[in-house]
């Protein structure tokens, strides 16, 4: 999302939701008979524990503890504390209840201050059932410099805020009572960190919200065999009937096999037993039954892997798996063969009580269940690295979702920065391969022009090799350094209807001349992938009560009905293209200050979401319609100043009613070169300084003929500005663009021009940051396709 402030200071009270919507709306209720398969009914543990499920339900093992629970806390503001001893056999001033940060209230701690230094402390004891075996120490995530000890032993130490990490702990344990001690460094503000939208300020403000810091997910013990599986992929082969298997290692290799046994609805599809070996443990699994994995229609296969000596299981691993395929071709985005319009919304995955931790796995699982009963099919998993359980749901749930990295906070100029970066968006990239709900890749967001961004694009662009299985997009919006990024996306927030269409429309009928947030670099042009809107919309619906300082949304609407108009007809754009694959809207739930949401923050409804459903799940031109490839040669008709400059009529004061108008004097105007503007705004082309509120411009030209058959501006404005040609508003520009682009008005340009003289009057307004306007006029020709 844009890095934009607001100083709105209203909320909403909540709306009740309709029996239609609580129907859908059930976190308790029915899961479809196609997700029931994938076993989870031994994945809880005693409800004293906070978050006693399973952390990651895709790779278990049934002897394991949570760790969860109550443990001593200390924040080191003075960062002495292992100078002090705090490594071990020493008690710290405070509790917490882990998995949640110290920011939060689940925490018990509630402190929003800046914490570089936090320490842990907990004593347990190994379950009889783990003693004699091989013990591993795992965390979900912690952010950011994690150091452990064991009974005052250095386990190890780890980089990274969002993925998990273990250490193996066995030869470290003693009988009885064990202690464990865990430190935590975080220095949002060192630019060393991706913080994604953590705040960089004490308070939370603009797109940045409450930060986190130290443990944020579940901690657990876990005992394995002498030999055990580390890691391993799964790759469904649709078109062979078959899973494809890669799995490493970790102990002796002697006399060792791997065997996978496949189960749908409890009955058994398919087994496979193989020699393992170190990392490269390869199995195909043939399947006597295919069933697949559709979004709103998922099917999962329960999967046993075993590690075998003899006739002896060393180790066993439960999972689960999909049979679904991906595939990009031309500008089609396929699943299962079939071009699925991605109707996606953007959650940021913070809670009011918890920030990055979800209070309940029902909680998780009833996100889900919201975004669907307001007929999103899957979600941009936003600048956070998300909690397994979530992907777990989104797995049983037939619901599409992106993986994205926090990139933001990262200082791409900071070589040894982007190097911790990449190694934990590889990290998350392994752990999350095996869910099928993740269809694509997204390690960036919203990235500026500059060449260590073209660096770290290139570097994270290994992801394709790290998982070939998935479409790769490079970044979401802004600029595209990659150019055979799978997909390619673009961000819009113009709010006005007519201006939002009229910019995606060349795109509509012609399929080459996508919009883009970056035009001035050719390097990032559209090169014919699949296109997703990835980000637009972000209204809010007028208060009726005051609300946090700073609340804002990209936009305010009055009410209810209003809301439901605009998203009509700003939806209406991609629904009706068939050359883009996919949108998302800002956002799920409002986020603190963001109250742009479709639910509130604490998840209630704003209204009832059966209507949203209605407006989302209408047909999409993607899904009904086959691509449409239009080549245009493009004729200048009235130029722009882009490459020589154009003579205009302007003045910077509010001119007398009419001024629009053919026949209005503007003898008195100044007369200058364009574009008009500042020189720091970006893809501007300066002839004339304007560093006001407003700008009125008038220029003549004279046509021999109306034109071709297609009719367009040429224009790049920042920010809005209203058009006329011979007194006739031919488009209403809101927002603003970073370059000149073509906008296909044909049926406004073909009623307004006329044989003879013509006019252009352009009204621009500025509010804050760049500003620029320059407008021109082309006339365009199919070209015809070669024989």
């Amino acid at each position: 999302m844009s890095d934009t402030s607001h100083t709105r200071r209203d909320f909403l009270k909540g709306a009740t939701i309709s029996s239609v919507g609580l129907a859908a709306l059930s976190a308790e209720g029915a899961m479809p008979a196609q997700a029931q398969s994938g076993a989870a009914s031994a994945e809880t543990r005693p409800t004293s524990v906070p978050r006693p499920e399973h952390p990651r339900p895709i790779f278990r093992r049934d002897a394991w503890t949570n760790l969860n629970g109550r443990w001593q806390f200390e924040i080191d503001e003075a960062g002495d504390g292992e100078a002090r001893g705090l490594t071990s056999g020493r008690d710290l001033e405070t509790s917490i209840i882990v998995p949640f940060a110290p920011e939060s209230q689940l925490s018990g701690i509630g402190n929003r201050d800046f914490m570089t230094n936090v320490w842990y402390r907990r004593h347990f004891r190994l379950p009889a059932a783990m003693q004699g075996r091989r013990v591993l120490l795992h965390f979900g995530a912690v952010d950011w410099l994690t150091r452990v000890w064991v009974n005052g032993r250095l386990m190890g130490d780890h980089r990274g805020g969002y993925v998990p990490f273990s250490f193996e702990i066995t030869e470290a344990l003693r009988p009885g009572d064990n202690e464990l001690v865990v430190h935590a460094f975080d220095d949002t503000r060192s630019g060393t960190q991706a913080t994604g939208k953590q705040s960089h300020t004490q308070e939370s403000q603009g797109v940045h919200y409450t930060r986190t810091t130290g443990i944020w997910q579940t901690v657990w013990l876990e005992a394995v065999g002498d030999t055990y599986l580390r890691d391993f992929a799964v790759t469904p082969d649709v078109a062979g009937g078959r899973l494809l298997f890669e799995g490493t290692i970790d102990g002796p290799m002697r006399g060792l096999r791997l065997r996978l046994r496949a189960r749908a609805n409890g009955r058994p599809v398919g087994e496979e037993t193989v020699v393992a070996s170190w990392r490269e443990a390869r199995a195909a699994l043939k399947l006597s039954r295919v069933t697949l994995w559709h979004p709103g229609k998922p099917f999962l296969y329960d999967l046993d892997i075993e590690v075998l000596r003899g006739q002896r299981v060393v180790d066993h691993v439960r999972t689960y798996f999909g049979m679904r395929s991906l595939a990009i071709e031309g500008n089609r985005f396929l699943i299962n063969g079939q071009p699925v319009f991605q109707r996606l919304v953007l959650d940021q995955g913070f809670y009011p009580d918890g920030v990055y931790t979800a209070s309940s796995d029902a909680a998780l699982r009833r996100d889900i269940e919201l975004s669907m009963a307001a007929g999103f099919n899957g979600a941009r998993l936003h600048q956070k690295v998300f909690e397994p359980r979530l992907l777990h749901w989104a797995d049983r749930l037939g619901y599409l979702l992106w993986g994205e990295y926090p990139s933001w906070g990262l200082n791409f100029s900071d070589r040894t920065a982007v190097a911790y970066a990449v190694a934990e968006w590889f990290a998350a990239v392994r752990r999350d391969r095996n869910n099928p709900a993740i269809i694509g890749w997204c390690p960036l967001n919203e990235t500026p022009a500059g060449e260590p961004v073209a660096e770290a694009q290139q570097l994270l662009a290994v992801t394709r090799d790290v998982d070939p299985s998935r479409p790769f997009l490079a970044t979401s919006g802004w600029v595209h350094y990659d150019p055979e990024t799978d997909v390619y996306g673009c961000h819009d927030y113009d709010q006005n209807p007519q201006s939002f269409a009229a910019r995606h429309a060349p795109f509509a009928t012609n399929g080459v001349d996508a919009w883009n947030n970056f035009p001035a670099d050719p390097r990032s042009a559209y090169r014919g992938q699949p296109f997703l809107l990835g980000e637009f919309g972000g209204m809010r619906i007028r208060p009726r009560a005051a609300g946090p300082d700073g609340a804002w949304g990209y936009s305010e609407v009055e009410d209810v009905r209003s809301f439901m108009e605009l998203y009509r007809a700003l939806t209406d754009v991609p629904l009706g293209n068939p050359n883009m694959c996919g949108f998302c809207y800002t956002q799920i739930t409002d986020v603190e200050q963001e109250q742009n949401g479709v639910f509130y923050y604490d998840r209630r409804a704003k209204y009832d979401p059966a209507m949203l459903k209605a407006l989302n799940e209408r047909p999409a031109a993607y899904e009904t319609q086959p691509p449409r490839i239009r080549r245009i040669d493009w004729t200048e008709v009235v130029p722009t100043s882009e490459r020589v400059p154009q003579i205009w009529r302007y003045t910077m004061a509010a001119p007398a009613a009419g001024w629009e108008q053919a026949g209005f004097d503007d003898s008195a105007w100044a007369s200058g070169p364009g574009g008009f503007g500042t020189r720091n705004t970006p893809g501007a082309v300066v002839g004339t300084e304007w560093s006001g509120p407003s700008i009125w411009l008038r220029r003549t030209f004279t046509l021999d003929a109306v034109g071709g058959p297609l009719l367009a501006l040429r224009v790049h404005h920042d920010e809005d500005a209203d058009v006329y040609v011979n007194g006739r508003r031919v488009v209403a520009l809101r927002g603003f663009t970073q370059g000149y682009r073509t906008m296909d008005l044909t049926e406004a340009l073909r009623a307004a021009l006329r044989p003879g003289a013509n006019l252009f009057a352009v009204h621009c307004m500025q509010r804050t940051g760049g500003q620029f306007i320059d407008v021109g006029l082309r006339s365009g020709v199919e070209r015809r396709p070669r024989p």
